[in-house]
């Protein structure tokens, strides 16, 4: 394998639980707590319902340059991979300051279609909902374990991040898609 960026320096494994743990608790903790609150105020200064927009952006890229990770690692191209990881989490980061700017400033939006496709819309949005809390400790579980170097337990980790990663950014889209009429 073409670890180019080892050297024959000893190496010292870091434990990354604690940090893993905390991050995925106050990031799934905010976003738990915004999604309850109600407000009743008018936040003027600009039009929020341009964020959840930028939400789908930010999902939209997530996805592709997760594709492109899976691609490069397929044909074993570790630094590319490594560069559409990297990408991946900061448009994912881009999105969660997005997504909580919008649930903390604007009033949840109610879903307005009817019949097959309030159902299909639910369904979308619950799954979703469920995998993107998943995801935070996966993803940095998966992250955490390449850069320490246990890279048979990364691929373990990452048979089941990556689809459910791809299937929540692919979400994320297809929910703004499907509510963006009722903002």
């Amino acid at each position: 394998m073409n670890h180019s960026v080892e050297s024959n320096k000893p190496f010292k494994k870091r434990n990354y639980k604690p940090a893993i743990i905390i991050l995925s608790v106050i990031l799934i903790g905010v976003i738990g707590l915004l999604s309850g609150k109600r407000t009743t105020e008018d936040f003027d200064a600009f039009d929020v319902t341009i964020l959840p927009m930028m939400n789908a952006i930010f999902n939209s890229f997530t996805f592709i340059f997760l594709v492109a990770a899976l691609i490069a690692i397929k044909k074993k191209n570790i630094n590319a991979h490594r560069k559409f990881i990297y990408a991946a989490f900061c448009t994912t980061a881009l999105f969660l300051v997005t997504y909580v700017t919008y649930h903390y400033l604007a009033v949840s939006t109610p879903f307005g279609g009817e019949g097959l496709i309030a159902g299909i819309y639910y369904f979308v949005l619950i799954t979703h909902i469920i995998l993107a809390a998943a995801i935070v400790p996966l993803a940095l579980t998966s992250v955490a374990r390449a850069w320490n170097r246990e890279y048979d337990r990364h691929r373990q980790i990452v048979r089941w991040t990556m689809p459910l990663w791809l299937y929540v950014s692919f979400t994320g889209v297809l929910v703004y898609i499907l509510i963006s009429p009722y903002y």
